[in-house]
């Protein structure tokens, strides 16, 4: 197991390296850069450049440089833990990323841990139970949320909450405590707007989760050493519990690989419907605007997480199904 997790650590540095490098590439390949989009939204609002100064913050930055050079001086300042500086935000990356990163992390967390709340019952119960009408009932509920897109549901929220309670659902906080810093009464507003978002984004995942619990459940339950537990009188809790669920989670094991980078970047286009105050919609934003540093090195940290995520789900399965190895080969 050492020496597979030591081989993995070193495959993932040449990983990292190639998706730094392709990261960086799409975001140079279109025409112009942060500069040149800034000097045109000025002209289109009627507003005078000052062209010295936007050529001034070019040197500055080094977009004088051939962009092999940036890309090395980008690639060993997030060696070093500088992610780079935000020409959009006017201020290190790491200070706007850091502003909004424990609400994403927040929302994510509660979201993540509200789908395997209702998701776990809702899957076994389906399964053990099948062609029941409580099985009917809630595959049906299962279709309709994987259907609906997350931005359709908040913009349904948003609507009746205004129709019929006068309120507004936007946000994750207060307005007067947008600006503040964290005290007891901005958490309580965080806490009353938190469960909206929650619902929303954890519906589509519940969902999901769901259908394949239930369809991993069913073939396990189908095989030979389950019904010769049954046979032998094992009370069908134990014969439930013991082998056959566990072998069904190697999917939501599995799923550890996107769920890291997941609880980071956030529901993207449900965050900007409900105009929550996390990465996401910031993430899109400097795409849309060329900020390279911000949105590059935010693309990174995804990147990170990702593989360290797939190295810890591979390492989890290893050690839930015996069946799975850590190395290749036929068995005799």
């Amino acid at each position: 197991m050492f020496a597979y997790i030591i081989r993995r650590i070193l495959i993932m540095i040449p990983t990292l390296v190639m998706i730094s490098a392709l990261i960086f590439t799409i975001i140079e390949w279109p025409p112009g850069n942060y500069f040149d989009t800034y000097v045109a939204e000025l002209e289109a609002q009627g507003e005078p450049a000052d062209l010295q100064e936007v050529a001034e913050l070019r040197k500055e930055y080094g977009f004088d440089k051939p962009p092999i050079s940036r890309y090395f001086h980008w690639v060993f300042g997030l060696l070093q833990g500088d992610m780079g500086y935000s020409f959009e935000y006017e201020l290190p990356v790491n200070e706007v990323v850091g502003s909004r990163i424990w609400l994403t992390l927040l929302v994510s967390a509660v979201s993540v841990f509200f789908t395997w709340i209702i998701a776990f019952p809702i899957g076994i119960y389906s399964a053990t139970h099948q062609y029941s009408w409580g099985d009917y009932g809630l595959t049906f509920v299962g279709l309709l949320g994987l259907a609906t897109p997350n931005f359709l549901l908040a913009l349904i929220f948003m609507y009746f909450a205004n129709v019929w309670f006068g309120i507004s659902i936007g946000g994750l906080m207060d307005p007067e405590f947008k600006n503040q810093a964290m005290s007891w009464a901005k958490f309580g507003s965080i806490l009353e707007h938190l469960w909206i978002p929650v619902i929303i984004i954890g519906t589509a995942g519940t969902a999901g989760m769901i259908r394949r619990l239930r369809a991993n459940l069913l073939d396990e339950l189908q095989k030979q050493y389950v019904i010769t537990a049954k046979a032998k009188g094992l009370h069908p809790f134990k014969a439930l519990m013991k082998y056959p669920l566990r072998m069904s989670l190697n999917f939501f094991i599995s799923d550890i690989g996107s769920l890291l980078p997941a609880m980071i970047s956030g529901a993207e286009v449900t965050a900007i419907v409900l105009s929550l105050e996390t990465t996401g919609p910031l993430l899109i934003r400097a795409l849309k605007a060329q900020d390279m540093y911000l949105a590059g090195s935010f693309l990174m940290v995804l990147a990170t997480f990702t593989v360290i995520g797939v190295l810890i789900s591979d390492i989890a399965l290893a050690i839930l199904d015996p069946r799975i190895r850590l190395q290749g080969g036929s068995t005799k």
